[in-house]
């Protein structure tokens, strides 16, 4: 959606054909978004790493545990 003054990058998380959980370009830590979030919340990615994953590296190249609600200020 849009990148942000307080973070990396906002927009609604998503889940892709194979189950991966993503915010625009990023990949979002699947165990994180299971436990404390939702398909369609909208979120700021605060940080990013280069994904370490061989599996969705190609479709994600970064990815973030940084993250949080867009209304909460962290």
């Amino acid at each position: 959606m849009s990148k942000d003054k307080k973070g990396v990058y906002s927009g609604l998380i998503e889940k892709d054909e194979n189950g991966n959980y993503f915010c625009g370009q990023y990949l979002l830590d699947y165990q994180r978004v299971e436990k404390d979030f939702k398909i369609g919340d909208k979120i700021t990615i605060k940080s990013v790493i280069d994904n370490p994953s061989d599996k969705s590296v190609e479709q994600y190249p970064q990815k973030s545990r940084d993250f949080f609600l867009f209304n909460l200020k962290k």
